[in-house]
């Protein structure tokens, strides 16, 4: 039998006694699944783990909404201005303003983030009234864009109204976080501002953009900790909307008519959803390749925009389909992750609520080409073609990145790296999760406050050691006695 060395019990490929491997009583592969299970564990303890994720994450997105973004859009572009790269060209234009928008967004100061939440709140709110006024552009039967002089130039207020609405609310529920178990300091002034954000986007007759800020809301909520009654309050709120939206537009009830019957006006109401859930079918395990979608040239409206990944499923089957799936996947489990690392409410909120924005958004239009919901209007982010939706999504991640940089860990890392000493902080788990004084804490408090003014507490213990040895020096007899 061989020797016992160390922590295993042999070394690989010792022969026993009788001439046959040594059994280890664990099953193949089970130790290449725990050594591969550890290292996973290792890199997610890495201070900066969530930071890359989010990065890595929402970069793959923008590059690949790039790449099917040309695909989809260059059969329509070609027809109607003459050039198969007008709308990436574009989607570049929208894509560098985003990537500044989101570095800026990292590279503010918290502070100054908190402070400038108000004002955005503000103008987004100015801007979804303009929509109501000549500025205001109709698109696709929606009162939801305002035209600036040029095609180039249009925006989409309410998809900046919920980057506003995510950081505005964080801010106001962290400085009330003391408060907000009393339900008047929870509700106001978060639940009446969201909800006329709601109701201005509502009257653009954007019933999709509406249920993402109106998720937002809940979710940050959910994260507060507020009483189940409120959200029964909500949910019977927004049934009774949904139903009144419905019953007030011809075009709605099309729609819903045309969901619950898939044979009924193939060639209207139906034509979009089957053309989208045909593309998808026909793409197989692998797809057809890139540029090779046939619904593109003309069967799939909308293909570049809001159908753009049935024109992944069918160039890219269903392994594109997955990697998108696990990508978004990624994405919400960091912020998830960010939301429950962070110890300061403003980031926890603004984590959450990036989170529940991005996530249920793409649910939704997911949900909308694989036909589980009605067709909604709801781009899928960083995937489909539009300029307000690819900024508004990319400072938003600028916000989750923030929040990353600033869990404890990262900020302890980065301010080593920096140069600088981090604050030696120990915290507690306390009443709704705010840090309370530790026996620590108290102690150094105490140690300082006997100190002498202007000294610190170990400078004052010196300095009587120094007089007690000085005067052992000048008197040595009474030092003994003593």
């Amino acid at each position: 039998m061989a020797t016992v060395t160390g922590p295993f019990q042999r070394e690989a490929g010792a022969d026993s006694v009788d001439g046959e491997p040594e059994r280890s009583g664990l099953l193949p592969g089970t130790r290449s699944r725990r050594s591969a299970g550890a290292w996973l564990e290792a890199v997610l303890e890495r201070p900066l783990a969530s930071f890359h994720l989010v990065l890595g994450a929402t970069g793959i997105l923008v590059a690949l909404g790039m790449l099917m973004v040309l695909s989809a859009s260059s059969v329509s572009a070609e027809l109607n201005y003459g050039d198969a790269y007008y709308y990436v060209k574009r989607q570049a234009i929208f894509l560098g303003i985003g990537i500044a928008g989101g570095l800026l967004m990292m590279r503010l100061p918290p502070r100054i983030l908190r402070v400038l939440a108000w004002a955005g709140l503000a103008l987004a709110a100015i801007l979804l009234i303009l929509t109501y006024t000549p500025l205001g552009v109709s698109v696709g039967g929606n009162q939801n864009w305002l035209y600036f002089g040029s095609s180039l130039f249009m925006i989409q207020p309410a998809e900046f109204a919920k980057l506003a609405i995510v950081v505005w609310g964080a801010d106001v529920l962290a400085r009330k976080d003391k408060l907000l178990d009393q339900p008047r300091h929870l509700i106001i002034p978060y639940l009446p501002a969201t909800l006329i954000i709601v109701l201005l986007v509502v009257f653009q007759r954007d019933a999709g953009t509406a249920v993402v800020v109106a998720s937002i809301m809940v979710g940050v909520l959910w994260i507060v900790g507020a009483p189940m009654r409120i959200f029964i309050a909500i949910a019977g709120t927004g049934i009774a909307g949904m139903v009144g939206l419905f019953l007030a537009s011809p075009n709605r009830m099309t729609r819903l008519a045309a969901f619950l019957d898939p044979t009924a006006d193939l060639g209207g109401a139906n034509d979009q959803t089957n053309a989208g859930l045909l593309a998808v079918a026909s793409g197989g395990w692998w797809g057809s390749g890139i540029g090779g979608s046939r619904q593109k040239w003309g069967g799939l409206p909308e293909a570049h925009t809001d159908f753009i990944f049935a024109v992944i499923g069918e160039e890219l089957g269903l392994f594109g389909s997955v990697i998108v799936l696990a990508l978004f996947l990624v994405l919400g489990y960091a912020g998830i992750r960010i939301a429950m690392r962070s110890d300061h409410p403003f980031f926890r909120y603004a984590a959450a609520g990036v989170t529940v924005w991005l996530m249920v958004q793409a649910l939704i239009n997911l949900a909308v080409v694989l036909r589980l919901l009605p067709v909604a209007g709801v781009p899928l982010p960083f995937l489909s073609y539009g300029g307000s939706a690819l900024i508004s999504s990319l400072m938003a991640v600028g916000v989750l990145l923030t929040c990353a940089r600033n869990e404890p860990a990262a900020r302890t890392f980065l301010a080593r790296r920096s140069g600088r000493t981090p604050p030696e902080m120990t915290t507690v788990v306390g009443h709704r999760g705010r840090p309370t004084k530790t026996a620590k804490t108290v102690k150094t408090v105490k140690t300082a406050k006997t100190a002498k003014p202007g000294r610190s507490a170990p400078a004052a213990k010196n300095t009587k050691a120094a007089k007690a040895a000085k005067s052992s020096k000048i008197n040595p007899g009474k030092a003994r006695t003593r």
